[in-house]
């Protein structure tokens, strides 16, 4: 059984705000499985950071696309046909499914691909926000990379995002004050009325500085740090001798063109630790997702997603990323699930 696959191919790369003539949608038969092969029915995509990053011929973790690929993505999906020995017409898989409506996965073949439960206790939304790689970035970064402990103070950027809004969560959990920084004051409001964040700051607001300051009296511990530029500056600023740096993103820097600053002198003359990370680094995310889950059950985190649909507006949806038009996790719905 063959079907029509329409898929998204990166034919120029973007400078800044990505376009939709940056993409050719393109219409082709899927391909007649072999041994050991399976087809996925594209149900939801991720919409990270990172895809604008994996648009660019930079040096990253991972090769750029190439122009006249399908767009790398991640994603969730059924499989619809396997001749594969570990999947079955019905297992529900997450991995790197591509701006697509349907994969191929195929067991013989280096890839990222996750079995999930076939009836998940949380939505498919937040399969690929709290309790996927966005729960899980934020879950390695505050037990890992720079734990956060009872009484310190923790700053989180892009607060009202789909890490940065767990991050914050977490730290709560672990007893920390946590001050989130997000724009304007109806996401501010959110991180305090909705998420329980013991301050927050409108990195918008004219007087952004003072805000920080005043929500941040005995300075910063912690910084998970999602945005980078003005914004990293003025929390390093704030920052304890000692202090540390969960660097999980530099936003700020990814579609506007911006050079990241140049004047991190602030790092030497507090002796901070900054440390790099990426979610696929976490040695144990089975445990993480176990307890992003339970937590999320619990109620002890709240997780929220803004749903977009239709895989042909896959480039204007991931703008919204840059442009603040969302709140939780941002993704893409690209076909319902049966």
């Amino acid at each position: 059984m063959t079907f029509t696959n329409r898929q998204l191919l990166l034919k120029s790369r973007p400078e800044g705000l990505v376009q939709s003539d940056n993409f050719e949608l393109r219409e082709q038969a899927t391909p007649e499985l072999k041994d050991g092969q399976a087809l996925v029915r594209v149900l939801y995509l991720s919409m990270d950071p990172t895809n604008r990053v994996w648009m660019s011929d930079v040096p990253q973790y991972m090769p750029p696309v190439a122009i006249g690929e399908v767009m790398r993505g991640i994603g969730i999906g059924r499989v619809v046909a396997s001749r594969a020995k570990h999947y079955a017409v019905g297992d529900l898989v997450q991995g790197l499914v591509g701006w697509q409506d349907y994969a191929l996965l195929d067991e013989g073949a280096m890839g990222y691909w996750v079995k999930l439960p076939a009836h998940p206790p949380v939505g498919l939304p937040t399969l690929l926000g709290a309790c996927g790689f966005s729960g899980i970035t934020a879950y390695y970064g505050l037990t890992e990379i720079a734990p956060v402990q009872a009484g310190e103070t923790l700053v989180v950027s892009a607060a009202a995002g789909s890490v940065g809004s767990i991050a914050g969560q977490i730290g709560k959990l672990r007893g920390a004050r946590v001050v989130g920084i997000a724009g304007g004051a109806d996401k501010c409001r959110h991180l305090v009325n909705d998420l329980g964040f013991d301050a927050a700051v409108d990195y918008k607001a004219d007087d952004f500085k003072q805000q920080l300051a005043a929500a941040t009296p005995d300075g910063v511990h912690v910084n998970f740090e999602n945005v980078g530029g003005p914004v990293m500056r003025a929390v390093l600023s704030r920052m304890v001798n000692g202090g540390r740096v969960a660097l999980c993103g530099l936003i700020a820097n990814y579609a506007g063109g911006a050079k990241p600053s140049d004047d991190y002198s602030v790092i030497i003359v507090k002796r901070l630790t900054v440390r790099g990370f990426l979610a696929f680094d976490c040695r144990d995310q089975q445990r993480a997702v176990q307890d992003l889950v339970g937590w999320v059950l619990s109620g002890q985190i709240k997780a929220g997603e803004t749903v977009a649909d239709g895989l042909e507006n896959a480039p204007q949806v991931l703008n919204r990323l840059f442009d603040g038009s969302h709140t939780g996790k941002l993704v893409l719905r690209v076909a319902n699930d049966v």
